[in-house]
């Protein structure tokens, strides 16, 4: 057992290293050997542990959006719902874990690009799936109500564009939550 503790603690002190120092540096320039300093061990129990700089940052950037169950929200609340839901989640230090580092990095990097498309891809379809009545139209709504939910996050915490910036929490949901709730429940064209 005190093996196992030990293991785990090391994968927590790895883990916590990695975020600041993805979160410092950037995926393309925080190296494993930085990270292992930063934990105050070998690099080679980094590799141990993650196998890759890749699976260290899949493993790093595990961000649960916690995303409402919408089982018993009226089917007119949905985009309202989902769209002060995620942003009231970084109003609230959603922005201060390493989903910045992950949109920052998925321009450049496709392992990032890959884990945020994980990320949004996986927990916006799972929420969704009880509300959507067609499966097979399931992957083309998710797509677009996360195309808005990252649009959003990007404007507004990520380049700090001062329009979205300055509008008050009500407004963005008011001014976002008609065409997330659109590509909820309405026709999909085409």
């Amino acid at each position: 057992m005190a093996f196992t503790q030990r293991s785990d603690q090391t994968r927590a002190t790895i883990l916590d290293a990695a975020r600041r120092r993805f979160a410092a540096d950037g995926y393309d320039r925080a190296t494993i050997r930085a990270i292992a300093a930063d934990a105050g061990i070998d690099p080679s129990m980094v590799m141990r542990y993650y196998g890759s700089k890749d699976g260290l940052f899949a493993a790093a950037a595990d961000v649960d959006l916690r995303l409402p169950d919408l089982a018993r929200v009226p089917a007119g609340d949905l985009g309202r719902t989902l769209v002060r839901h995620f942003v009231e989640r970084w109003e609230g230090g959603l922005a201060d874990e390493v989903l910045p580092v992950v949109f920052r990095s998925a321009i450049t990097n496709e392992a990032a690009a890959a884990r945020l498309r994980t990320i949004f891809g996986g927990q916006v379809a799972a929420v969704l799936a009880p509300r959507v009545p067609d499966p097979a139209e399931l992957p083309a709504r998710a797509g677009l109500i996360s195309s808005q939910l990252l649009g959003i996050a990007l404007c507004r915490y990520i380049l700090r564009l001062p329009p979205v910036v300055d509008m008050d929490v009500d407004a963005l949901v008011a001014n976002l939550a008609p065409t997330v709730q659109r590509y909820l429940t309405g026709p999909l064209p085409g």
